[in-house]
């Protein structure tokens, strides 16, 4: 295969590649889409933060009971 061949079908991949992307886009962009309307695809998505928090100090946690510490560890847990 010659360099103007394989530049040729490279190219032709590549057309190929975006024509896909843009009906991609369309499909999920598309004012009727389904999927948007449903929630299931965002434009958009919440961002995390993350932030150091102060309030642990090692002196602070020294100083607490077993009692305080057990409730810390389980309202980290996800428990109240």
């Amino acid at each position: 295969m010659s360099e103007t061949e394989e530049k040729e079908e490279m190219l032709m991949i590549l057309k190929t590649l975006v024509d896909k992307i843009n009906r991609l886009e369309s499909a999920v962009f598309n004012d009727d889409n389904l999927l948007m309307k449903s929630g299931y695809v965002v434009v958009e998505t919440p961002t995390p933060i993350m932030a150091a928090s102060n309030d642990t100090d090692v002196d602070k946690i020294a100083k607490m009971e077993w009692s305080e510490i057990s409730a810390m560890v389980s309202k980290i847990e996800g428990g109240y």
